[in-house]
């Protein structure tokens, strides 16, 4: 492990909206989710801020993803909906079918819908473009499954909080689950990097590797304590990763080499990362900023 200095910092004008989701959009600009405020923001990479309140300042926006259709998808965790917003700043959104059902990961699919979690209820859910919706349940109860990404087999590929697994379904709605080697691991963040699927146990302080055949290797931090959350793949074997309890960006090659960077401010609670539109990565830390390394 080696530590190469520190991140870049910038503060947002309401440092207590909570910046949480991040994700790069079609248009070249950065969109994150401000969980405490119950807003969309759009943040250019010269540092030109846009906010976008929702309809509901209490719904809890969560997780962020480019959509096929050109406009941004959310997860609102707290009222149960899955919300829509355009490069232009307008928004809408769907309710699930399932009650108290608490949405959190959201991922683009191959089939041309976006897949996400539910964390309260136990099922992945699937949502066109015009709104439907279709859920599946899992086959395990109080598994609370947490990041959802596309893998390089077609199929969706989640994590597994409290089941201590990685899930994967199929666009059909078939199932299956890994359980990981180490007791009470966590996984909340995946990640694909075209050849595997890479996650982050907030649990353990690891990150394992999961090949699509199932085959999973896990690679110990320095710091067990460093609570990764989120994680991003810049390239095969090139996977970058939030260490929310240890205030550090962390970067991790195939063959499991770990360099990690400070953040400028402390406890500022790194939770979504993404590669974004300059090739840098960036993260939105909870108490109010956002922060860039380039690689």
């Amino acid at each position: 492990m080696t530590t190469e200095g520190e991140a870049e910092s910038f503060g947002l004008p309401t440092p207590e909206s909570g910046p949480y989701g991040i994700t790069a959009g079609p248009d070249g600009a950065l969109w994150l989710t401000f969980v405490h405020s119950g807003s969309i923001a759009c943040l250019t990479p010269d540092g030109e801020l846009r906010e976008f309140p929702l309809d509901m300042p209490s719904c809890r926006p969560t997780v962020i993803t480019p959509g096929p259709d050109g406009a941004l998808w959310f997860t609102r965790s707290q009222d149960h909906r899955i919300g829509r917003i355009t490069t232009e700043g307008e928004a809408e959104s769907f309710g699930l079918p399932t009650p108290e059902s608490g949405p959190y990961g959201i991922t683009a699919g191959p089939d041309g819908a976006l897949w996400f979690t539910q964390m309260n209820t136990g099922r992945i859910g699937r949502i066109t473009g015009k709104g439907e919706i279709s859920e599946f349940a899992l086959p395990v109860e109080g598994a609370f499954p947490a990041a959802i990404t596309g893998g390089p087999d077609g199929a969706l590929w989640f994590a597994l909080n409290q089941a201590n697994a990685i899930g994967r379904i199929t666009t059909d709605g078939d199932t299956a689950l890994y359980p990981l080697p180490t007791p009470g691991a966590a996984p909340v963040g995946i990640t694909s990097d075209g050849a595997a699927l890479w996650f982050v146990e907030i649990g353990a302080g690891q990150v394992g590797r999961i090949s699509t055949d199932g085959r999973i290797d896990e690679f110990p931090l320095p710091d067990r304590t460093a609570k990764p959350h989120a994680v991003v793949a810049a390239a095969t074997g090139d996977c970058w990763f939030t260490e929310w309890g240890a205030n550090r960006i962390g970067r991790i090659t195939a063959s499991g080499g770990i360099t990690e960077y400070d953040l400028p401010s402390l406890s500022s609670e790194p939770h979504g990362i993404t590669v974004g539109p300059d090739g840098a990565l960036w993260a939105a830390l909870e108490t109010g900023a956002v922060a860039r390394i380039a690689p």
